[in-house]
């Protein structure tokens, strides 16, 4: 069965750096089964009813400002699978979750900008799925469960964040790690290890420094849906995490 992940996406020039971190993803592809396709939840992507590409194939969305001009040129021409994207809505359809098809959207950077540090060739199917601010942690985990499936037909399921983004607390100069990130990501580790949803879902209320960590959580809200699909195993392991600017968060986990 394929693992499902969550990756950090963290400020888009991530695709331009060599650290740790991008090495991990980029030999992500020699440590993993190939699969037959991804679907991706990027947290750039925001709609309040699910979303799912259906793009024959993906312009490249460049929705930043102020980076690299090497970034405003770079293209992510995946295809979509047009069959995928309908087998998902009826996996959503299934579980009672409404779900709606987008012919034209293509992949904003919380997309690209990870999987070209992955599958830089692009020739890998991709199917992108928006996410819901509004909803509950318990109804995100749902969404996630209800592609859990995928995972037995070699499909890699991706959601793409950051646990700890908090823009307004960065600094840019920073060597070091602040404290009150670590502390959030360390009860995080903990519970997701594990598998304490329970607590999870209130994370908010019960975490050290839940609302510097995640003022927003649009960028949290990936994390539950990649270990939603995960839960028939219920086995979580971090594979990294590192900082930049002092509290983004740059973490990968595997859901098995």
């Amino acid at each position: 069965m394929m693992p499902s992940y969550f990756f950090a996406h963290g400020a888009p020039s991530i695709v331009l750096e060599d650290n740790e971190y991008t090495q991990l993803l980029k030999s992500f592809k020699d440590n993993t089964p190939r699969p037959k396709a991804i679907v991706l939840f990027s947290a750039h992507w925001e709609e309040t009813v699910q979303t799912v590409s259906a793009a024959e194939t993906y312009d490249t969305i460049y929705d930043f400002g102020g980076f690299q001009d090497e970034l405003y040129t770079m293209t992510y021409p995946a295809k979509s699978d047009r069959a995928l994207s309908e087998h998902v809505r009826a996996l959503f359809e299934k579980q009672g979750i409404q779900s709606v098809l987008n012919e034209s959207r293509g992949l904003d950077h919380g997309a690209w900008a990870v999987l070209k540090l992955l599958y830089p060739e692009a020739d890998i199917p991709v199917v992108a799925l928006s996410v819901n601010r509004h909803l509950s942690n318990e109804q995100q985990y749902r969404i996630g469960k209800a592609l859990g499936e995928l995972r037995e037909q070699d499909v890699l399921i991706i959601g793409s964040g950051g646990t700890v983004h908090n823009l307004r607390r960065l600094n840019w100069q920073s060597q070091g790690n602040d404290d009150w990130a670590e502390k959030f990501d360390n009860w995080l580790q903990n519970k997701i290890e594990s598998w304490d949803t329970e607590a999870l879902f209130q994370y908010y209320d019960l975490a050290p420094n839940a609302r510097e960590a995640v003022p927003t959580n649009e960028h949290f809200i990936p994390l539950f849906l990649a270990m939603g699909s995960g839960d028939s195993n219920r086995q979580a392991k971090l594979l990294h995490r590192c900082y930049q600017y002092g509290n983004l968060s740059l973490s990968c986990w595997q859901f098995n």
